[in-house]
């Protein structure tokens, strides 16, 4: 693929993650202290997976922008700037890089990916928890017990099978192209 552009396959490839993107983020269990548990990390580390750092930044740009101009992408089919500027927004507003981290590191290889999936969803809940304090008022060690303590062993499965499942389907499908 050249640097600076994108073909038919790369815009496909960008447009079926942000689609993919859209349903997981529907699949979405409320929480106590409104940050909802979602599949939208799923499907954004294996953007970054099976993307690379470049298609899957802008399959989740595309995404959010989505969001953003009021199409009701975000989790339980509600969208809008009130959203990204809301007690989530700041989980919202890292997945491109988010995505961008974990595709880099899928770019290098198998350790690379390993810490590109860590650093991802390490910066995710550090924007997240930032964003969730300056939105409610409420402390970081609040924000910590409601944006990350509940959610740590399903994001641990999520990036494990995120990781396989994208480098299995990646192997075999994307090598087809």
């Amino acid at each position: 693929m050249n640097d600076a552009k994108l073909n038919t396959n790369d815009i496909c490839h960008i447009g079926l993650f942000t689609a993919l993107t859209v349903v997981m983020a529907q699949i979405s269990i409320p929480m106590p202290l409104g940050v909802p548990m979602t599949m939208q990390t799923f499907a954004i580390s294996l953007a970054g997976v099976m993307l690379g750092a470049k298609k899957g930044f802008l399959s989740t740009l595309i995404y959010v922008m989505l969001g953003i101009i009021g199409i009701p992408v975000f989790a339980s089919f509600t969208g809008g700037l009130g959203i990204v500027l809301g007690p989530t927004g700041g989980f919202i507003i890292s997945f491109p890089l988010m995505a961008w981290l974990i595709g880099f590191g899928s770019d290098k290889g198998k350790w690379p990916l390993v810490a590109g999936i860590a650093a991802g969803t390490v910066v995710n809940y550090i924007v997240g928890m930032i964003f969730f304090t300056a939105v409610t008022g409420k402390g970081l060690d609040i924000a910590f017990t409601a944006c990350v303590l509940p959610f740590i062993p399903t994001s641990i499965v999520k990036a494990v099978a995120a990781g396989v499942v994208g480098i299995k389907i990646k192997e075999r499908v994307f090598s087809l192209a």
